[in-house]
Protein backbone atom coordinates (compact mmCIF):
# COMPACT_ATOMS: atom_id res chain seq x y z
CA UNK A 1 0.00 0.00 0.00
CA UNK A 2 1.34 3.42 -0.94
CA UNK A 3 2.38 5.72 1.87
CA UNK A 4 0.57 8.99 2.35
CA UNK A 5 2.26 12.37 2.09
CA UNK A 6 2.06 12.95 5.89
CA UNK A 7 3.86 9.65 6.52
CA UNK A 8 6.59 10.61 4.06
CA UNK A 9 6.98 14.11 5.52
CA UNK A 10 7.19 12.76 9.06
CA UNK A 11 9.88 10.26 8.19
CA UNK A 12 11.79 12.84 6.19
CA UNK A 13 11.76 15.42 8.98
CA UNK A 14 12.76 12.71 11.46
CA UNK A 15 16.04 12.31 9.59
CA UNK A 16 16.56 15.93 8.58
CA UNK A 17 20.07 16.78 9.87
CA UNK A 18 19.08 20.44 10.33
CA UNK A 19 15.95 19.76 12.38
CA UNK A 20 16.32 21.38 15.84
CA UNK A 21 15.30 19.78 19.13
CA UNK A 22 11.85 21.40 19.28
CA UNK A 23 10.99 19.92 15.88
CA UNK A 24 12.28 16.47 16.70
CA UNK A 25 10.56 16.36 20.08
CA UNK A 26 7.22 16.83 18.34
CA UNK A 27 7.89 13.54 16.55
CA UNK A 28 7.69 11.78 19.93
CA UNK A 29 3.95 12.48 19.99
CA UNK A 30 1.73 9.46 19.52
CA UNK A 31 0.23 10.98 16.37
CA UNK A 32 3.67 10.85 14.69
CA UNK A 33 3.46 7.06 14.73
CA UNK A 34 6.44 5.04 13.58
CA UNK A 35 8.44 8.10 12.50
CA UNK A 36 9.31 8.94 16.11
CA UNK A 37 10.51 5.42 16.82
CA UNK A 38 12.60 5.32 13.66
CA UNK A 39 14.15 8.65 14.65
CA UNK A 40 15.01 7.44 18.16
CA UNK A 41 16.80 4.41 16.79
CA UNK A 42 18.31 5.58 13.53
CA UNK A 43 20.09 8.92 13.89
CA UNK A 44 22.21 11.11 16.14
CA UNK A 45 20.02 13.12 18.49
CA UNK A 46 20.39 16.41 20.38
CA UNK A 47 20.62 16.11 24.17
CA UNK A 48 17.15 17.57 24.67
CA UNK A 49 15.60 14.90 22.44
CA UNK A 50 17.51 12.14 24.21
CA UNK A 51 16.28 13.41 27.58
CA UNK A 52 12.68 13.54 26.33
CA UNK A 53 12.92 10.01 24.92
CA UNK A 54 14.46 8.66 28.14
CA UNK A 55 11.44 9.95 30.08
CA UNK A 56 8.86 9.03 27.45
CA UNK A 57 5.92 6.93 28.71
CA UNK A 58 5.88 4.82 25.55
CA UNK A 59 8.08 1.77 26.07
CA UNK A 60 8.49 1.50 22.31
CA UNK A 61 10.19 4.91 22.17
CA UNK A 62 12.60 3.98 24.97
CA UNK A 63 13.28 0.58 23.42
CA UNK A 64 14.24 2.14 20.09
CA UNK A 65 16.48 4.66 21.83
CA UNK A 66 18.22 1.78 23.61
CA UNK A 67 19.27 0.41 20.23
CA UNK A 68 20.64 3.70 18.86
CA UNK A 69 24.20 3.25 17.56
CA UNK A 70 24.72 6.99 17.04
CA UNK A 71 24.19 8.19 20.62
CA UNK A 72 26.97 8.03 23.21
CA UNK A 73 26.18 4.91 25.29
CA UNK A 74 26.91 6.87 28.48
CA UNK A 75 23.81 8.98 27.80
CA UNK A 76 21.70 5.82 27.71
CA UNK A 77 22.68 4.71 31.24
CA UNK A 78 19.18 5.31 32.72
CA UNK A 79 17.82 2.61 30.39
CA UNK A 80 19.89 -0.03 32.24
CA UNK A 81 17.43 0.35 35.14
CA UNK A 82 14.35 1.08 33.01
CA UNK A 83 11.08 -0.25 34.46
CA UNK A 84 10.71 -2.42 31.36
CA UNK A 85 12.86 -5.51 30.89
CA UNK A 86 12.31 -5.18 27.15
CA UNK A 87 14.02 -1.78 27.22
CA UNK A 88 16.85 -3.08 29.39
CA UNK A 89 17.39 -5.98 27.01
CA UNK A 90 17.44 -3.56 24.10
CA UNK A 91 20.42 -1.74 25.62
CA UNK A 92 22.10 -4.98 26.68
CA UNK A 93 21.72 -6.52 23.23
CA UNK A 94 23.00 -3.51 21.30
CA UNK A 95 21.66 -2.00 18.06
CA UNK A 96 19.29 -4.23 16.11
CA UNK A 97 21.02 -3.24 12.88
CA UNK A 98 24.19 -4.95 14.15
CA UNK A 99 26.75 -2.40 12.98
CA UNK A 100 30.19 -3.80 12.27
CA UNK A 101 31.85 -1.44 14.71
CA UNK A 102 30.80 -2.67 18.16
CA UNK A 103 31.11 0.01 20.84
CA UNK A 104 31.73 -1.22 24.39
CA UNK A 105 29.28 -0.13 27.04
CA UNK A 106 30.62 2.05 29.89
CA UNK A 107 31.69 0.19 33.01
CA UNK A 108 28.88 1.59 35.15
CA UNK A 109 26.25 0.20 32.77
CA UNK A 110 27.98 -3.18 32.69
CA UNK A 111 28.08 -3.30 36.49
CA UNK A 112 24.37 -2.43 36.63
CA UNK A 113 23.45 -5.28 34.31
CA UNK A 114 25.76 -7.88 35.84
CA UNK A 115 24.63 -7.20 39.41
CA UNK A 116 20.91 -6.71 38.74
CA UNK A 117 18.52 -8.51 41.07
CA UNK A 118 15.51 -8.39 38.75
CA UNK A 119 14.61 -8.04 35.10
CA UNK A 120 12.30 -5.06 35.36
CA UNK A 121 8.94 -4.17 36.82
CA UNK A 122 6.98 -5.50 33.85
CA UNK A 123 8.18 -9.06 34.41
CA UNK A 124 8.77 -9.60 30.71
CA UNK A 125 12.33 -10.89 31.15
CA UNK A 126 14.58 -12.12 33.94
CA UNK A 127 17.91 -10.55 34.85
CA UNK A 128 19.58 -13.73 33.57
CA UNK A 129 17.97 -13.39 30.14
CA UNK A 130 19.09 -9.76 29.94
CA UNK A 131 22.64 -10.74 30.90
CA UNK A 132 22.60 -13.36 28.14
CA UNK A 133 21.74 -10.61 25.66
CA UNK A 134 24.66 -8.58 26.98
CA UNK A 135 27.13 -11.48 26.76
CA UNK A 136 26.19 -12.15 23.14
CA UNK A 137 26.38 -8.49 22.11
CA UNK A 138 30.20 -8.13 22.25
CA UNK A 139 29.69 -4.89 24.19
CA UNK A 140 31.81 -6.12 27.11
CA UNK A 141 35.49 -5.33 26.44
CA UNK A 142 38.10 -7.91 27.43
CA UNK A 143 39.64 -5.36 29.76
CA UNK A 144 36.44 -5.32 31.83
CA UNK A 145 36.52 -9.09 32.30
CA UNK A 146 40.01 -8.84 33.78
CA UNK A 147 39.09 -5.79 35.87
CA UNK A 148 36.26 -7.78 37.46
CA UNK A 149 38.84 -9.86 39.34
CA UNK A 150 39.55 -6.87 41.58
CA UNK A 151 36.10 -5.30 41.63
CA UNK A 152 34.57 -4.33 44.95
CA UNK A 153 31.34 -6.16 44.12
CA UNK A 154 31.71 -9.89 44.96
CA UNK A 155 29.28 -10.92 42.20
CA UNK A 156 31.67 -9.51 39.62
CA UNK A 157 34.62 -11.28 41.21
CA UNK A 158 32.64 -14.50 40.89
CA UNK A 159 32.13 -13.77 37.21
CA UNK A 160 35.86 -13.18 36.83
CA UNK A 161 36.47 -16.81 37.79
CA UNK A 162 34.47 -17.90 34.77
CA UNK A 163 37.38 -16.77 32.58
CA UNK A 164 40.02 -18.39 34.73
CA UNK A 165 42.70 -18.81 32.10
CA UNK A 166 42.55 -15.16 31.04
CA UNK A 167 43.54 -14.07 34.56
CA UNK A 168 47.09 -13.50 35.72
CA UNK A 169 48.55 -15.88 38.34
CA UNK A 170 48.34 -13.06 40.90
CA UNK A 171 44.64 -12.55 40.16
CA UNK A 172 43.97 -16.28 40.40
CA UNK A 173 45.73 -16.45 43.75
CA UNK A 174 43.79 -13.46 45.06
CA UNK A 175 40.47 -15.01 44.08
CA UNK A 176 41.35 -18.33 45.70
CA UNK A 177 42.03 -16.38 48.91
CA UNK A 178 39.12 -13.92 48.53
CA UNK A 179 37.41 -12.77 51.75
CA UNK A 180 34.00 -13.65 50.28
CA UNK A 181 33.22 -17.39 50.55
CA UNK A 182 31.17 -17.37 47.32
CA UNK A 183 34.14 -16.00 45.40
CA UNK A 184 36.50 -18.56 46.92
CA UNK A 185 34.10 -21.34 46.03
CA UNK A 186 33.81 -20.10 42.44
CA UNK A 187 37.59 -19.90 42.14
CA UNK A 188 38.02 -23.42 43.46
CA UNK A 189 35.41 -24.51 40.93
CA UNK A 190 37.47 -23.12 38.05
CA UNK A 191 40.96 -24.49 38.71
CA UNK A 192 40.00 -27.82 37.16
CA UNK A 193 40.57 -26.28 33.70
CA UNK A 194 44.33 -26.59 34.19
CA UNK A 195 44.23 -30.05 35.77
CA UNK A 196 44.42 -32.70 33.00
CA UNK A 197 42.95 -35.47 35.13
CA UNK A 198 40.10 -33.27 36.33
CA UNK A 199 39.34 -32.25 32.72
CA UNK A 200 39.25 -35.91 31.70
CA UNK A 201 36.89 -36.74 34.56
CA UNK A 202 34.54 -33.84 33.85
CA UNK A 203 34.36 -34.07 30.06
CA UNK A 204 31.58 -36.72 29.90
CA UNK A 205 29.28 -34.40 31.87
CA UNK A 206 29.47 -31.66 29.23
CA UNK A 207 27.01 -31.45 26.36
CA UNK A 208 28.05 -31.84 22.73
CA UNK A 209 28.13 -28.05 22.26
CA UNK A 210 30.55 -27.50 25.17
CA UNK A 211 33.01 -30.32 24.49
CA UNK A 212 34.86 -28.56 21.62
CA UNK A 213 35.38 -25.55 23.90
CA UNK A 214 36.82 -27.75 26.66
CA UNK A 215 39.06 -29.65 24.24
CA UNK A 216 40.25 -26.40 22.70
CA UNK A 217 41.08 -24.51 25.90
CA UNK A 218 41.79 -26.83 28.81
CA UNK A 219 44.81 -28.92 29.85
CA UNK A 220 44.46 -32.45 28.43
CA UNK A 221 45.61 -35.78 29.81
CA UNK A 222 47.43 -38.28 27.53
CA UNK A 223 44.42 -40.57 27.70
CA UNK A 224 42.05 -37.81 26.62
CA UNK A 225 44.34 -36.87 23.73
CA UNK A 226 44.38 -40.49 22.58
CA UNK A 227 40.60 -40.62 22.80
CA UNK A 228 40.37 -37.56 20.55
CA UNK A 229 42.51 -39.24 17.90
CA UNK A 230 40.47 -42.43 18.19
CA UNK A 231 37.17 -40.52 17.86
CA UNK A 232 38.51 -38.19 15.15
CA UNK A 233 37.67 -35.16 17.30
CA UNK A 234 41.11 -33.58 17.05
CA UNK A 235 40.20 -30.24 15.50
CA UNK A 236 39.97 -28.39 18.88
CA UNK A 237 43.43 -29.70 19.75
CA UNK A 238 44.94 -27.77 16.85
CA UNK A 239 44.40 -24.42 18.60
CA UNK A 240 44.70 -25.55 22.23
CA UNK A 241 47.87 -24.08 23.71
CA UNK A 242 47.97 -26.97 26.20
CA UNK A 243 48.16 -29.70 23.54
CA UNK A 244 51.28 -31.80 24.27
CA UNK A 245 54.21 -31.51 21.86
CA UNK A 246 53.98 -35.13 20.71
CA UNK A 247 50.31 -34.63 19.86
CA UNK A 248 51.14 -31.44 17.94
CA UNK A 249 53.62 -33.43 15.83
CA UNK A 250 50.94 -36.03 15.08
CA UNK A 251 48.47 -33.32 14.13
CA UNK A 252 51.03 -31.79 11.77
CA UNK A 253 51.03 -35.09 9.87
CA UNK A 254 47.29 -35.70 10.07
CA UNK A 255 45.66 -36.90 6.81
CA UNK A 256 43.08 -34.08 6.98
CA UNK A 257 44.56 -30.96 5.38
CA UNK A 258 42.30 -28.74 7.50
CA UNK A 259 43.92 -30.13 10.62
CA UNK A 260 47.41 -29.58 9.25
CA UNK A 261 46.44 -26.04 8.22
CA UNK A 262 45.39 -25.08 11.73
CA UNK A 263 48.55 -26.57 13.21
CA UNK A 264 50.91 -24.98 10.69
CA UNK A 265 50.79 -21.51 12.29
CA UNK A 266 51.05 -22.56 15.95
CA UNK A 267 53.71 -20.50 17.73
CA UNK A 268 55.06 -23.59 19.52
CA UNK A 269 55.72 -25.52 16.32
CA UNK A 270 59.27 -26.82 16.10
CA UNK A 271 61.54 -25.79 13.18
CA UNK A 272 61.61 -29.32 11.72
CA UNK A 273 57.82 -29.43 11.51
CA UNK A 274 57.72 -25.93 10.03
CA UNK A 275 60.10 -27.02 7.29
CA UNK A 276 58.03 -30.12 6.64
CA UNK A 277 54.75 -28.21 6.45
CA UNK A 278 56.22 -25.63 4.10
CA UNK A 279 56.50 -28.47 1.58
CA UNK A 280 53.03 -29.86 2.25
CA UNK A 281 51.04 -30.86 -0.88
CA UNK A 282 48.16 -28.60 0.25
CA UNK A 283 48.52 -24.91 -0.62
CA UNK A 284 46.63 -23.66 2.46
CA UNK A 285 48.98 -25.60 4.70
CA UNK A 286 52.01 -24.18 2.90
CA UNK A 287 50.67 -20.63 3.23
CA UNK A 288 50.19 -21.00 6.98
CA UNK A 289 53.61 -22.57 7.42
CA UNK A 290 55.24 -19.73 5.50
CA UNK A 291 53.95 -17.27 8.08
CA UNK A 292 56.56 -18.45 10.56
CA UNK A 293 58.34 -16.96 12.43
CA UNK A 294 55.63 -14.27 12.70
CA UNK A 295 53.27 -16.06 15.14
CA UNK A 296 55.82 -16.18 17.96
CA UNK A 297 53.09 -15.80 20.62
CA UNK A 298 49.53 -16.99 20.95
CA UNK A 299 48.30 -13.41 20.71
CA UNK A 300 49.97 -13.18 17.31
CA UNK A 301 48.57 -16.55 16.30
CA UNK A 302 45.02 -15.39 17.02
CA UNK A 303 45.58 -12.05 15.28
CA UNK A 304 46.41 -14.00 12.13
CA UNK A 305 43.56 -16.44 12.63
CA UNK A 306 41.02 -13.60 12.83
CA UNK A 307 42.01 -12.52 9.32
CA UNK A 308 43.16 -15.48 7.27
CA UNK A 309 40.67 -17.12 4.95
CA UNK A 310 37.83 -14.64 5.47
CA UNK A 311 37.75 -13.24 1.94
CA UNK A 312 37.20 -9.72 0.57
CA UNK A 313 33.54 -9.52 1.60
CA UNK A 314 34.11 -10.42 5.26
CA UNK A 315 31.80 -8.39 7.49
CA UNK A 316 32.81 -9.83 10.86
CA UNK A 317 32.17 -7.46 13.81
CA UNK A 318 34.94 -4.97 14.59
CA UNK A 319 35.63 -4.58 18.30
CA UNK A 320 38.08 -2.35 20.10
CA UNK A 321 41.57 -3.88 20.18
CA UNK A 322 42.74 -5.20 23.50
CA UNK A 323 45.38 -3.19 25.31
CA UNK A 324 47.00 -5.95 27.34
CA UNK A 325 50.43 -7.02 26.04
CA UNK A 326 49.72 -10.69 26.72
CA UNK A 327 46.56 -10.69 24.59
CA UNK A 328 47.44 -8.22 21.81
CA UNK A 329 50.55 -8.26 19.59
CA UNK A 330 52.98 -5.37 19.90
CA UNK A 331 52.97 -2.36 17.56
CA UNK A 332 56.36 -3.47 16.23
CA UNK A 333 54.90 -6.83 15.26
CA UNK A 334 52.05 -5.22 13.32
CA UNK A 335 54.55 -2.89 11.61
CA UNK A 336 56.61 -5.91 10.56
CA UNK A 337 53.47 -7.53 9.16
CA UNK A 338 52.76 -4.37 7.14
CA UNK A 339 56.06 -4.70 5.28
CA UNK A 340 55.92 -8.48 4.83
CA UNK A 341 55.92 -10.09 1.41
CA UNK A 342 53.03 -12.28 2.57
CA UNK A 343 49.63 -10.74 1.69
CA UNK A 344 48.05 -12.48 4.68
CA UNK A 345 50.31 -10.62 7.08
CA UNK A 346 49.70 -7.30 5.36
CA UNK A 347 45.96 -7.96 5.77
CA UNK A 348 46.58 -8.51 9.47
CA UNK A 349 48.42 -5.20 9.70
CA UNK A 350 45.68 -3.40 7.76
CA UNK A 351 43.14 -4.64 10.30
CA UNK A 352 44.92 -2.99 13.22
CA UNK A 353 43.68 0.58 13.84
CA UNK A 354 46.91 1.62 15.53
CA UNK A 355 49.09 1.29 12.44
CA UNK A 356 51.19 4.47 11.85
CA UNK A 357 50.15 6.91 9.12
CA UNK A 358 53.18 6.19 6.92
CA UNK A 359 52.34 2.49 6.76
CA UNK A 360 48.68 3.32 6.15
CA UNK A 361 49.68 5.31 3.08
CA UNK A 362 51.71 2.37 1.82
CA UNK A 363 48.96 -0.21 2.37
CA UNK A 364 46.37 2.03 0.73
CA UNK A 365 48.25 1.39 -2.52
CA UNK A 366 48.82 -2.32 -1.90
CA UNK A 367 48.47 -4.71 -4.84
CA UNK A 368 46.31 -7.03 -2.75
CA UNK A 369 42.63 -6.02 -2.79
CA UNK A 370 41.91 -7.59 0.60
CA UNK A 371 44.64 -5.47 2.16
CA UNK A 372 43.03 -2.32 0.80
CA UNK A 373 39.53 -3.41 1.85
CA UNK A 374 40.61 -4.22 5.40
CA UNK A 375 42.44 -0.94 5.70
CA UNK A 376 39.37 0.98 4.52
CA UNK A 377 37.07 -0.78 6.98
CA UNK A 378 39.34 -0.89 10.04
CA UNK A 379 41.73 2.06 10.08
CA UNK A 380 40.66 5.62 11.01
CA UNK A 381 43.38 7.11 8.78
CA UNK A 382 42.38 5.25 5.63
CA UNK A 383 42.29 7.88 2.84
CA UNK A 384 38.87 9.01 1.57
CA UNK A 385 39.63 7.92 -2.01
CA UNK A 386 40.17 4.36 -0.75
CA UNK A 387 36.89 4.40 1.17
CA UNK A 388 35.10 5.50 -1.97
CA UNK A 389 36.80 2.88 -4.13
CA UNK A 390 35.74 0.10 -1.77
CA UNK A 391 32.21 1.49 -1.58
CA UNK A 392 31.86 1.40 -5.36
CA UNK A 393 33.39 -2.04 -5.86
CA UNK A 394 32.25 -3.98 -2.76
CA UNK A 395 28.55 -3.80 -1.89
CA UNK A 396 28.97 -5.80 1.34
CA UNK A 397 30.92 -3.01 3.01
CA UNK A 398 28.72 -0.06 2.06
CA UNK A 399 26.65 0.21 5.27
CA UNK A 400 29.81 0.26 7.38
CA UNK A 401 31.73 2.68 5.17
CA UNK A 402 28.89 5.21 5.27
CA UNK A 403 29.31 5.45 9.06
CA UNK A 404 32.98 6.45 8.88
CA UNK A 405 33.81 10.14 9.48
CA UNK A 406 36.38 10.22 6.65
CA UNK A 407 33.98 8.92 4.03
CA UNK A 408 33.79 11.52 1.20
CA UNK A 409 30.49 13.29 0.56
CA UNK A 410 31.62 15.65 -2.19
CA UNK A 411 33.48 15.30 -5.45
CA UNK A 412 31.19 12.50 -6.56
CA UNK A 413 29.74 13.95 -9.76
CA UNK A 414 31.58 11.41 -11.89
CA UNK A 415 29.39 8.70 -10.34
CA UNK A 416 26.01 10.23 -11.19
CA UNK A 417 25.60 7.97 -14.22
CA UNK A 418 26.77 4.80 -12.50
CA UNK A 419 24.62 1.72 -13.26
CA UNK A 420 24.36 0.80 -9.55
CA UNK A 421 21.50 2.78 -7.89
CA UNK A 422 23.29 2.79 -4.51
CA UNK A 423 26.28 4.50 -6.08
CA UNK A 424 24.06 6.97 -7.93
CA UNK A 425 22.22 7.76 -4.69
CA UNK A 426 25.53 8.58 -3.03
CA UNK A 427 26.41 10.94 -5.87
CA UNK A 428 22.91 12.46 -5.90
CA UNK A 429 23.44 13.74 -2.35
CA UNK A 430 26.67 15.59 -3.25
CA UNK A 431 25.97 19.28 -2.44
CA UNK A 432 28.35 20.35 -5.21
CA UNK A 433 26.22 18.61 -7.82
CA UNK A 434 24.79 21.26 -10.20
CA UNK A 435 21.58 19.40 -11.02
CA UNK A 436 20.42 16.66 -8.57
CA UNK A 437 18.61 13.85 -10.46
CA UNK A 438 15.17 14.13 -8.84
CA UNK A 439 13.62 12.29 -11.79
CA UNK A 440 15.86 9.21 -11.58
CA UNK A 441 14.10 5.89 -12.14
CA UNK A 442 15.27 4.57 -8.76
CA UNK A 443 13.45 5.60 -5.56
CA UNK A 444 16.59 5.78 -3.40
CA UNK A 445 18.31 8.06 -5.92
CA UNK A 446 15.28 10.39 -6.08
CA UNK A 447 15.15 10.52 -2.29
CA UNK A 448 18.85 11.40 -2.03
CA UNK A 449 18.54 14.01 -4.78
CA UNK A 450 15.51 15.62 -3.15
CA UNK A 451 17.48 15.93 0.10
CA UNK A 452 20.36 17.73 -1.62
CA UNK A 453 20.78 21.13 0.10
CA UNK A 454 21.59 22.85 -3.19
CA UNK A 455 17.89 22.79 -4.18
CA UNK A 456 15.96 26.06 -4.03
CA UNK A 457 12.87 26.73 -1.94
CA UNK A 458 10.66 26.76 -5.03
CA UNK A 459 11.93 23.36 -6.17
CA UNK A 460 11.53 21.92 -2.68
CA UNK A 461 7.88 22.93 -2.57
CA UNK A 462 7.17 21.01 -5.75
CA UNK A 463 9.07 17.99 -4.43
CA UNK A 464 7.18 18.04 -1.13
CA UNK A 465 3.92 17.67 -3.02
CA UNK A 466 5.13 14.68 -5.04
CA UNK A 467 4.98 11.30 -3.27
CA UNK A 468 8.02 10.17 -5.24
CA UNK A 469 10.22 12.84 -3.67
CA UNK A 470 8.32 14.04 -0.58
CA UNK A 471 10.39 12.13 1.96
CA UNK A 472 13.71 13.36 0.57
CA UNK A 473 12.47 16.93 0.37
CA UNK A 474 11.30 16.83 4.00
CA UNK A 475 14.79 15.61 4.96
CA UNK A 476 16.47 18.47 3.09
CA UNK A 477 18.59 20.58 5.50
CA UNK A 478 17.67 23.69 3.49
CA UNK A 479 14.08 23.35 4.65
CA UNK A 480 13.41 26.20 7.09
CA UNK A 481 12.44 25.45 10.66
CA UNK A 482 9.08 27.28 10.33
CA UNK A 483 8.33 25.12 7.29
CA UNK A 484 9.16 21.99 9.26
CA UNK A 485 6.73 23.05 11.99
CA UNK A 486 4.09 23.87 9.39
CA UNK A 487 4.41 20.39 7.90
CA UNK A 488 4.21 18.83 11.36
CA UNK A 489 1.09 20.86 12.11
CA UNK A 490 -0.58 19.35 9.09
CA UNK A 491 0.70 15.83 9.75
CA UNK A 492 -0.16 15.72 13.44
CA UNK A 493 -3.52 17.42 12.93
CA UNK A 494 -4.53 15.16 10.06
CA UNK A 495 -4.42 17.79 7.29
CA UNK A 496 -2.58 16.27 4.30
CA UNK A 497 -2.51 19.39 2.15
CA UNK A 498 0.82 21.24 2.13
CA UNK A 499 0.50 25.00 1.90
CA UNK A 500 3.38 26.77 0.16
CA UNK A 501 5.68 28.73 2.40
CA UNK A 502 7.46 31.95 1.60
CA UNK A 503 10.78 30.21 2.04
CA UNK A 504 12.06 26.78 2.88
Amino acid sequence: MSETLPELWLRGIAFNPAAPSDVLIRLLEQAAGEAGRLMCEGRDLPDAVIDAALRHPDRGIRRRLAGNQHVDPAQLAPLATDPSGIVRAGLAGGPRSRPRWVRPLPDDILVTFLTAQDGGEDGMLTEHEITQELSASRQIPLSFYRAMAGHEHPELRVRATWRWQSLTPAQQEALLDDPDPAVREAAQGSIWELDPEAVEARLPSFGSHSKPFVLGTCALSPALVEQCFADDTVHPLTWNRHTPADAVARLARHPDAKVRTRVAARPDLGPDLVTELREDPNEDVRVRARLHPFPRTWAEYWAIHRVIGHGPDCTCPITEPDTEPDTEPSPDWFAACATSEEPVLRRVAASWPGLPAALVETLALDDDEEVRIRLACHHPLAPPHLLLDVFVTRRAHRPHLLTLPAFPRTGLTHLIGHPDPEVRALAAADPTLPDPPVEDADESVRRAAAANPILTAKVLEALLADPRTAEGAAANPSLSVPRMHALLDRCLNGDATPSPAAGC
